[in-house]
């Protein structure tokens, strides 16, 4: 929309979101009107990560090797826009899909970078801080130990990351991916961490494919420290999946009458879920993945 035109790029490419719903220059201020109707002025940067320059092809049709080098845009965009003085947080996420309301079909995924910390991370970061300070552990690295012993939830597990179904799970076939050490920002993982979170992410995906045999859409994002300049030993890297398929390609999930108004409802269980994509192939029902990329 502002005339630039693309390079020819060759594996990944990030460049800003031209419709972007954070912006730099941003007034500050807001409203506080007795307590009760209260607003403040956000900014921040919204950019667009292409995962391939092919565009037929998503995450799990891509090599481990082509993943990778998504993951080390993850960690070139985290480490470039979480040292900029006024971004406080980094959210790295994908929406696939069209009924993720993905308005793009190629592969890519989105970074938001804002001067406050978003509603959920706020409310890990207080949960895994009180956790910390009572245990000195990681409230993850003490619930992977929960589920690597029971076994019940497990999808897979590789050298260094861990995909489960969580026990709290409301999507249908929502996932959990927990890296086995606790490290607090995808910054820190070392080379093999990387290579690691790359085919738990092939992996992953391709049984999400298989479950119903089309591309499966979700929405997916990362979560992990906040970038305000403080350690945050309590943290510990994460991804979330949520997807909103339930029994077929076309029969969805929906959140309605007492799930908005009560609670969730869990139309199956998590072990049930946990069951049926560790089951299922790793070997994409379309092929093989793609050996150009």
């Amino acid at each position: 929309m502002g005339g630039e035109v693309n390079p020819k790029y060759e594996s990944t490419f990030v460049f800003n979101n031209d419709f972007g719903a954070l912006q730099a220059n941003v007034p500050t201020g807001g409203i506080n009107e007795g307590g009760l109707l209260r607003a403040e002025a956000e900014s921040g940067i919204c950019r667009v990560i292409c995962f391939s320059p092919r565009h037929d092809l998503t995450l799990p049709q891509m090599t481990v090797p082509a993943i990778r080098k998504v993951v080390d845009l993850w960690v070139e965009e985290f480490q470039t826009l979480g040292a900029r003085p006024d971004i406080n947080y980094v959210q790295i996420f994908e929406n696939k899909g069209e009924m993720m309301g993905c308005s793009n079909p190629h592969p890519h995924g989105q970074i938001w970078a804002q001067r406050t910390v978003p509603g959920e991370p706020a409310k890990e970061s207080v949960q895994q801080l009180a956790h910390f300070q009572e245990h000195g552990r990681t409230l993850l690295a003490d619930y992977l130990a929960i589920e690597l012993e029971k076994q019940e939830r497990i999808v897979f597990e590789n050298e260094h990351f861990v995909a489960l179904v969580p026990f709290w799970a409301v999507w249908p076939f929502e996932t959990l991916l927990v890296s086995r050490r606790a490290v607090q920002d995808i910054t820190q993982l070392t080379a093999d961490e990387r290579d690691a979170l790359a085919d738990a992410l092939r992996r992953l995906t391709t049984r999400y494919d298989n479950l119903f045999n089309i591309s499966f859409p979700y929405s997916a994002g990362l979560h992990q420290r906040p970038t305000d300049g403080q350690e945050h030993p309590e943290w510990h890297l994460h991804m979330h999946f949520y997807p909103p398929l339930l029994r077929s390609a076309t029969v969805r999930k929906f959140m309605v009458g007492y799930e908005m108004l009560g609670d969730p409802q869990r139309d199956v269980t998590p072990e049930f879920s946990a069951d049926r994509l560790r089951n299922l192939s790793e070997l994409h029902y379309k092929g093989a993945a793609d050996n150009s990329q």
